[in-house]
């Protein structure tokens, strides 16, 4: 791998381009990239361009023997919505070359607001299965009062959030907003990604149609339960290694 890091958006001159962005990334729990891939394959959309990462190990993901770029974006007219896809994983030493070249990106297309949805898996509990945000003053002013979503308490974001939210401090960059929610990895938080789905419905007014994700999401609670449940009878065989304690539930991890 390369000792540097850029990336390329690549988009044509007479693309339209929605006047928000919201941008989706994989990370443990899949949360924001499930929560956009969502967006993008149940709304009116388009794939409009993709990133290219330069001096990273990339991916090529593929569906049915189809190859894709790993970062893309689409248009979502209905929306006045642009959205950014990644499956690529970003490093936390890529977040300032990255957050560059995304503002840069804003800027020269006009974009008026950046929303990030992100899963992160800090401690909490049950009744903390919520979104929050954590925005600019420009950002929490243009939407964020009229809606009920609580601001996160306190920490701090690194990697390419962390440098986004500071440029959205200054005056080169648009605002910035995040909706954060707890995430549970190892696999996709499909519960997790419902949540930030219906937090940009309430932040833009839009309305999308989440029976099939929350399908998904109740196939992949019952998978668990039932590798739980497994787990519980080999101990209960004294067949598991050391006598190791196998959470019931993952959701309160």
């Amino acid at each position: 791998m390369s000792t540097t890091v850029s990336f390329e958006f690549d988009v044509t001159d007479k693309t339209e381009m929605g006047s928000r962005l919201v941008v989706g990334t994989a990370f443990p729990g899949m949360v924001g990239l499930s929560a956009v891939d969502y967006l993008v394959a149940h709304s009116e959309s388009a794939q409009v361009g993709q990133v290219t990462a330069r001096g990273l190990t990339d991916v090529t993901p593929f569906t049915d023997g189809v190859p894709r770029y790993p970062m893309r974006l689409y248009d979502v007219p209905e929306f006045d919505m642009t959205v950014l896809t990644s499956e690529l994983f970003l490093p936390v030493g890529v977040g300032e070359p990255f957050s560059d070249a995304l503002v840069a990106f804003a800027n020269e297309r006009g974009i008026e607001e950046i929303t990030v949805v992100y899963g992160v898996p800090f401690p909490h509990g049950p009744e903390e299965h919520a979104v929050f945000y954590v925005a600019t003053e420009e950002y929490r002013a243009g939407h964020l009062a009229e809606t009920d979503i609580p601001p996160l308490g306190g920490g701090f974001f690194d990697g390419f959030l962390g440098e986004l939210m500071l440029r959205g401090l200054g005056a080169e960059s648009p605002p910035v907003g995040a909706l954060v929610t707890p995430a549970h990895p190892p696999g996709p938080d499909l519960d997790a990604a419902i949540r930030v789905l219906e937090a940009v419905e309430e932040l833009y007014g839009v309305a999308i149609d989440e029976a099939e994700l929350r399908q998904r999401a109740e196939e992949l609670r019952r998978q668990y339960q039932e590798l739980a449940d497994r787990m519980q009878t080999l101990e209960d065989g004294d067949l598991s290694a050391s006598g190791r304690d196998y959470p019931e539930d993952r959701m309160f991890m």
